[in-house]
């Protein structure tokens, strides 16, 4: 390369989209969490329904895959990132409701995954989003 040819510039990323990232991550984190407790807990302890509690456990576990891999697009800036992103928020606030409805400690950990699902969608439909990871771009 001669001195006068210029190099592209690097892409930057908005915080909007690493702060995306970072919720995509944490529900993921939450997911594999939720999944590895019940599979410990159903080894060590007495479940109603072995079966059932293991593929409850492993299928936990293998949802966290989806925020996780949304999150890695995110932070790369790929526009197919955006789609599994917004489809896990969408997931997350029938939870959140469900957990709304409970009692006890579910009633505080529905208003937080209410809250960070809806900052979720913000920032991921956020029209500069879309223009970040190059969706809608022509040529």
């Amino acid at each position: 390369m001669s001195s006068t040819e210029q190099t592209p510039a690097p892409l930057t990323r908005p915080t909007r989209v690493t702060a995306a990232a970072a919720v995509a991550g944490l529900e993921a984190l939450a997911l594999f969490a939720g999944g590895v407790y019940v599979l410990v807990s159903t080894l060590t302890g007495d479940p109603d329904g072995v079966t059932q509690a293991l593929t409850g456990g492993a299928t936990l576990i293998a949802l966290g895959l989806i925020p996780l891999i949304a999150a890695r697009g995110l932070l790369r800036l790929r526009g197919w990132s955006r789609g599994p992103a917004i489809i896990t928020q969408l997931m997350a606030l029938p939870v959140a409701w469900t957990l709304l409805r409970a009692s006890g400690a579910a009633i505080p950990a529905g208003i937080a995954l209410a809250a960070v699902s809806v900052t979720g969608l913000a920032m991921l439909l956020h029209p500069s989003t879309p223009q970040a990871l190059g969706i809608g771009r022509r040529g």
